[in-house]
């Protein structure tokens, strides 16, 4: 559902609540019915719909009961304060004429998209690392589940929007440790002006243009004056920096750092200070202006930013590992961010402890080996109960002239102690797993 008219929003949203349902109808998906994975006749069937799987199909039956879930919209759950905490702010200093906020919020659009709204209409190039199959998910060779809230910019400029942000539950196929997971949630943000909008927001006049034929270099595109990029520079970094003090204090050292996203230029990443390390907090940029033409808004400029919530939570919280997340159902963990107002400071408590097993696996790779693969089929087989998966040796026999991996695969069940023979049979499970379906052949599983 969407995030407008429920009581954590401030009333003077509701003038504009019908203009903005109207538009997010256009897009929007409801998790109306659980999911479920039913390949019949080579079909998925997923969220309400059926899809036709082929040579690309890579999702997992371990992953669909938690496709659509939705953390970030559950009362009192620590992604759901994050976001009331965003969007709060947002509300708080951009608000129109009327006294109204000027972004709209999005938090229910479904996962699936096509490869064109992941990639394409971002100008994600052909050969770019992300469209692997071992790094994201596919659910055929036209559809997927999204790898970053950004696959809905195009559509949602399309409908007119040129302020709104954009949360929700996206996929990557990835490392097995405390931080990774392979469903995260992000967040995203994306405003648009027009010339004289842009130059009277800041009091200037005079003849000033937001648009030129001009050449790209390392601060601007051909197509955008400098003194239109250095406003919306200004804006978008004096946004973020003061959302990051809205939810770290005001006292928290930042920094910028020069990045690159084929979907902005110039672009930047945002770090914070943060118990003496430097935090990368979330990406920006101005928005590349072709996508902007190809969705109906060729005559605007603006900026983007993304964040991982998870990331942020984890260190606003104290949360110490990423699976912490999906206990919601746990009340020892739900319980302790049953707070009225989102700001409110919570350090998590460890609600329980229980021992590690730890046992390695090697085995001699196969042509075409993928470390995403093993990862994805480990978290298939063993589930939560797999804390972290980490590559101990990488070996190379001259004679044999082949390649062999070891891996250290740590197990915790987080609700209970794990005994030695349960975590020997999902050992030998991912052992003959792996052996099966990539084709390696095992040396030893201790």
């Amino acid at each position: 559902m969407l995030f407008f008219g429920t009581k954590m929003i401030c009333p003077v949203l509701h003038a504009t609540l019908k203009h903005s349902l109207r538009r997010f109808q256009l897009i929007r998906c409801c998790y109306c019915t659980s999911p479920k994975l039913s390949e019949k006749n080579g079909t998925i069937e997923l969220l309400g719909k059926t899809y036709k799987t082929d040579h690309v199909t890579n999702i997992r039956s371990s992953l669909i009961p938690k496709i659509g879930i939705g953390l970030h919209n559950m009362k009192h759950h620590p992604l759901n304060l994050l976001k009331r905490q965003i969007v709060d702010y947002f509300y708080k200093n951009f608000i129109n004429r009327q006294k109204n906020p000027v972004f709209s919020v999005y938090d229910s659009i479904s996962p699936v998209v096509t490869l064109h709204q992941n990639f394409d209409s971002l100008l994600v190039p052909e050969d770019h690392v992300s469209r692997k199959l071992s790094e994201s998910f596919y659910l055929n060779s036209e559809y997927m589940l999204r790898a970053h809230t950004s696959s809905h910019q195009s559509d949602l400029i399309r409908t007119g929007l040129n302020a709104f942000l954009v949360f929700g539950d996206v996929y990557r196929r990835d490392t097995i440790d405390s931080s990774h997971y392979p469903i995260f949630h992000q967040a995203e943000g994306v405003r648009l002006y027009r010339g004289q909008e842009l130059f009277s927001k800041m009091n200037i006049t005079g003849d000033y243009q937001i648009f030129e034929n001009g050449e790209k270099n390392e601060t601007k595109q051909p197509l955008h004056t400098k003194e239109a990029v250095m406003i919306l520079e200004h804006e978008l970094k004096s946004t973020l920096e003061n959302l990051a003090f809205e939810l770290f204090g005001k006292d928290v050292e930042t920094q910028w750092v020069d990045a690159y996203f084929p979907f902005t230029h110039p672009s930047w990443e945002l770090e914070i200070k943060f118990q003496g390390e430097w935090l990368e907090m979330l990406g920006c940029g101005i928005m590349e202006q072709e996508p902007l033409t190809e969705a109906g808004a060729g005559d605007q400029i603006g900026w983007a930013f993304g964040l991982g919530l998870e990331r942020l939570a984890m260190r606003l919280y104290s949360i110490p590992d990423i699976r912490q997340f999906w206990r919601y159902n746990d009340s020892g963990f739900m319980s302790q961010f049953d707070v009225k107002d989102p700001s409110t400071p919570i350090k998590y408590k460890e609600v329980s402890s229980y021992p590690q097993r730890i046992y390695n696996m090697s085995f001699w790779l196969t042509d075409g080996y993928s470390e995403n693969d093993f990862y994805d089929l480990v978290r298939n087989v063993g589930g939560d109960v797999v804390e972290q998966v980490r590559l101990t040796d990488d070996f190379y026999h001259p004679k044999m002239k082949r390649h062999s991996h070891c891996y250290e695969i740590v197990y915790r069940d987080m609700s209970k102690s794990l005994s030695k023979e349960e975590a020997n049979i999902i050992h030998k499970q991912i052992g003959e797993a792996a052996s099966k379906e990539l084709g390696v052949e095992n040396r030893w599983n201790l």
